[in-house]
């Protein structure tokens, strides 16, 4: 690609004729077509009647109100009341036709039929808005407070720095436009992980501000690994004294109380995640009594690896004090996050790990088995976290489908469960469903935005050839290869916006489906990337969650999900959003000339 500027000065050079060309005077008018009046919110509702393009100025004392009134509806209230009054988006390419009512808008009336609903599973989002014309008012009708925070939210992006001065300075909005809408899924969340690489709480909080822009609803708070304990628990405090990185990357009961109540405050539940028993090496610190295998090389010349990743350390399923000090962590967790489901990772375990120690040994040549030693530390955990505390378990799928260690569907039962996949796409979700358990999708091959960023492991000869790689082989370096990355490709916001999570089902098993996540493991990513790691890409399965990914003809609306993500993405940037962009400048500024094909 560098050479190719030089390589057109070289043909200037040597040809005449072409010189001449270069120097001719520019068209004294360039194509710029004529962009479709449309809404552009992001993302797209589910139905929207908006007959003829006329806007109406918001009042310099706009303001929103409630009836009847609620915490969270009070703080979203004020939140997007200045959000509203302050924001000016210019969009990149503006209606070119439109008239502007006389009428300015000063009121913005919520009306919540139920305010006491809590937040929770399954909770009614749904909300109407309409901005009748000429009435200088605008109406958001919802079943429950979060459904109204929705509403919000919609309207904030129908908002506009357009009008000049016929419109005071201020934004303007659709007039007479109709909108009815609620979301597809009703789990739409993010996971992030603080344990790899920590986040700072003032972090935390921007990434909720930046999910609720985007009507995601659940905050997936992987806090702990085999690579620190960040998180201070009351019961056992030293897990995080001996297992965070430092004392100044550690999360408290107030950090923790003040990332719940904020996220609540945009209508989003925080589920909290402990990994166990595997991915605990970070126990070790505190209790290295109940850990197997912990501290070592993760990879052993000449013997299987300790660990999918490096940092070593799984639970002891055969040790009493396991469970005394597992029952103090989830009791502790449940009371610092109020959500009903509760999750115990249960993933990768292996069996390596559990082999170092000699009493595992020892079961195992008894006649036990590792899929019986999962199960023991199974049935001594759910029950607990079920019965005691209250909580619906989410496991990672490999609890049940694992290749290599996993427990059978007695041991889970299918009411207080709720499996997660990540392997093998659409394939793994249909053996959940098949079998009776709600699922939430986060398959690999789309929605793990780490990947594709190369591999991260150190002394690493791999990288080191020069020569092109043989034909056949399995490419690394070369273009087309992981470089290092066990789910390469990089996940673009087309892959991720591609995905159709019922993909398969029928009718019966697509009703599981409670929803999907995108994931963003932090091996390679820390606060400094994190808005880019995340965002657009994760806007795209905000969209796909909420309205699905096709339009009324049931084909894939990907023209008009580029144009809108290209605005919603300039609206998140100038809220304080560092999202990516998703094509050069050019792009949307000359709509569909970038397209594959006309």
């Amino acid at each position: 690609m560098a050479a190719l500027p030089y390589l057109f000065l070289a043909v200037l050079l040597f040809h005449p004729a072409a010189a001449s060309a270069a120097h001719a005077p520019p068209p004294s008018k360039p194509y710029l077509p004529t962009p479709p009046e449309k809404v552009q919110v992001w993302p797209k509702p589910a139905s929207i009647s908006w007959p003829s393009a006329v806007f109406a100025p918001l009042s310099p004392t706009f303001s929103i109100r409630a009836s009847p009134s609620h915490p969270s509806l009070r703080h979203a209230i004020a939140y997007y009341t200045r959000l509203i009054r302050s924001e000016r988006h210019a969009p990149l390419v503006p209606p070119a036709n439109y008239t502007l009512s006389r009428a300015p808008i000063n009121l913005l009336a919520l009306s919540v039929s139920d305010p006491a609903v809590p937040l929770g599973p399954g909770v009614d989002e749904s909300y109407t808005l309409s901005v009748p014309h000429d009435s200088g008012a605008a109406d958001i009708s919802a079943a429950t407070p979060w459904g109204a925070i929705r509403g919000l939210e919609t309207f904030s992006q129908l908002a506009w720095a357009g009008g000049g001065p016929a419109a005071g300075g201020q934004p303007i909005v659709p007039s007479d436009i109709e909108i009815s809408d609620r979301p597809l899924f009703t789990h739409r969340g993010i996971l992030l992980d603080t344990a790899r690489n920590y986040y700072p709480v003032p972090d935390i909080l921007h990434t909720l501000r930046a999910m609720a822009f985007n009507k995601l609803n659940v905050f997936h708070w992987h806090i702990t690994d085999s690579q620190s304990f960040p998180i201070v628990l009351r019961t056992v405090p030293n897990l995080a004294n001996f297992g965070a990185y430092s004392p100044t990357m550690r999360y408290t009961e107030q950090d923790v109380s003040r990332v719940v109540r904020y996220a609540e405050a945009f209508g989003i539940r925080v589920i909290p995640e402990i990994d166990m028993p595997g991915h605990a090496g970070s126990w070790a610190g505190a209790f290295p009594e109940i850990v197997t295998c912990a501290n070592k090389f993760w990879a052993p010349s000449g013997k299987p690896a300790l660990a999918s990743e490096p940092c070593t350390g799984q639970l002891n399923p055969l040790k009493p004090k396991t469970y005394r000090v597992a029952h103090d962590v989830l009791r502790d967790l449940a009371a610092a996050f109020p959500d009903r489901y509760l999750h115990a990772g249960a993933d990768e375990v292996n069996t390596a790990c559990w082999e170092d120690d000699p009493m595992v040994r020892r079961f195992l040549r008894d006649g036990g088995t590792h899929g019986r030693l999962l199960e023991l530390f199974v049935n001594a955990t759910r029950p607990f976290m079920v019965h005691e505390l209250n909580r619906t378990v989410v496991y990672w799928e490999d609890v049940l489908l694992g290749p290599k260690v996993a427990v059978g569907r007695t041991v889970l039962p299918r009411e207080t469960t709720v499996l997660q996949t990540w392997n093998n796409g659409p394939e793994n979700t249909k053996r959940i469903v098949a079998a009776g358990y709600r699922a939430i999708v986060s398959s690999a091959s789309y929605y793990y935005l780490d990947c594709g960023h190369g591999g991260w492991l150190g002394n690493d000869s791999r990288y080191d050839k020069q020569e092109k790689e043989g034909e056949g082989a399995p490419l690394f370096n070369d273009p087309g290869g992981t470089g290092g990355s066990w789910c390469a490709p990089f996940k673009t916001w087309q892959r991720v916006y591609d995905y159709d999570i019922l993909h398969g089902l029928t009718e019966d098993e697509a009703m599981r489906v409670l929803g999907g996540e995108v994931a963003l493991w932090s091996e390679q990513t820390d606060a400094a990337v994190l808005d880019g790691r995340l965002w657009p890409r994760a806007s795209a399965a905000a969209e796909t969650l909420w309205s699905g990914n096709k339009g009324p003809n049931g084909r894939k609306r990907y023209a008009d999900a580029t144009d809108r993500l290209h605005e919603f993405r300039r609206r998140m940037v100038r809220r304080g959003i560092r999202a990516e962009p998703l094509q050069p400048l050019w792009c949307p500024l000359h709509p569909h000339m970038c397209n594959l094909a006309q």
